[in-house]
């Protein structure tokens, strides 16, 4: 996984969540978790493809946190029948792979 590719990813799971976020608002039950995972993902992704878009080099605790936040988004996500949940747990599902792998082809490449 080369760094350009992780950002793609990022940003694709950045428009989904919100997306996702968005149509929740719109549900008739309370979807307040879904949202608030949705945003805090959008975020966290932003927040790491704009790190990786620079030549700073510690960014393993940021990519940890990243897995693990999509991590909690797609299992969130994945408990509601909504269609746009069901997208927005399959991008997570794909973004949290992306970060592991990235991390570990970095940590590879270090040795």
């Amino acid at each position: 996984m080369n760094k350009k590719d992780l950002i793609t990813i990022l940003y694709e799971c950045v428009r989904t969540c919100n997306e996702c976020a968005d149509a929740c608002l719109t549900e008739p039950n309370n979807m307040s978790e879904c949202i608030r995972l949705d945003r805090v993902c959008a975020s966290t992704c932003t927040a790491l493809a704009e790190v990786l878009s620079t030549e700073f080099k510690e960014i393993s605790g940021l990519i940890n946190f990243c897995f693990f936040v999509c991590q909690q988004c797609e299992k969130e996500c994945s408990q509601n029948s909504m269609e746009h949940c069901k997208k927005c747990a399959e991008q997570c599902r794909k973004c949290a792979k992306a970060c592991q792998e990235y991390l570990q082809e970095s940590m590879i490449s270090q040795q």
